[in-house]
């Protein structure tokens, strides 16, 4: 059985774009465009619930403290997904028992980690079935190197100089990327289309703030990423 996730949202386009992404991700994922909808739907089998604040009639604070005082739902993860930014709202949230806050506009990438942070702190995570196991076993990738800097594409993980580097699932995404297509210059677009598919809402700020964030964790190895002003971006082996 999939690990169900309720998304609830006032705007509809995004909760589709959350619904795709997540989906991708294996998950099975139902929408409410109000909190009044979601809670007139049967709540218990759900493992997180990411919710808006600012909807028309209650709001995501309300939903939350009605899901606190039901048993079967009360231990039931939630991220609150707002353009409230301030901190007063982000401390109110978590005290009103969230798991976890993201602030809009937010890169989807950054909201998938933190998905998956929530659900496995709280056991819910998808196990995959003995088929899915074998099939996992039966693909093995060999790792993506450029001097100290390694890409383990089996575990998700990147080393510099043999220290391990956190990076978010988008920023691990553009650094396979790049390593695995060296030496050229892509625009926006074309990263967009091979990090993401055609069919995600991506902005050309989101690959910059992506690819500023990964530079940053690359130590010496960020000036072999190279930006190429009105073309987009590259890694290039000889900077």
């Amino acid at each position: 059985m999939r690990t169900k996730i309720l998304v609830i949202d006032d705007e509809e386009a995004l909760c589709e774009i959350l619904k795709y992404n997540l989906e991708k991700e294996g998950y099975e994922v139902d929408t409410a465009y109000s909190a009044e909808e979601a809670l007139d739907m049967d709540l218990e089998g759900y493992s997180l619930f990411m919710v808006d604040i600012m909807m028309d009639k209650l709001s995501g604070f309300d939903f939350a403290k009605r899901v606190r005082n039901v048993t079967a739902t009360e231990e039931t993860p939630i991220l609150f997904c707002s353009a409230l930014s301030d901190e007063d709202n982000v401390v109110k949230g978590l005290n009103i028992g969230a798991d976890d806050y993201v602030t809009k506009p937010f890169v989807i990438g950054e909201v998938l980690a933190r998905v998956r942070a929530i659900l496995r702190r709280s056991g819910a995570a998808h196990k995959p079935s003995p088929a899915d196991i074998v099939e996992q076993q039966s693909i093995y990738e060999s790792d993506v190197t450029f001097k100290g800097l390694r890409i383990d594409r089996n575990d998700k993980e990147c080393y510099v100089d043999n220290e391990l580097v956190t990076l978010t699932r988008t920023e691990f995404d553009i650094l396979l990327f790049f390593l695995t297509h060296r030496n050229r210059i892509y625009s926006r677009e074309e990263i967009i289309k091979n990090v993401w598919g055609d069919d995600v809402v991506v902005t050309g700020r989101t690959i910059d703030t992506n690819i500023t964030r990964l530079r940053k964790k690359l130590g010496d190895y960020d000036k072999y990423i190279v930006t190429r002003q009105g073309f987009g971006y590259g890694f290039k082996e000889k900077n």
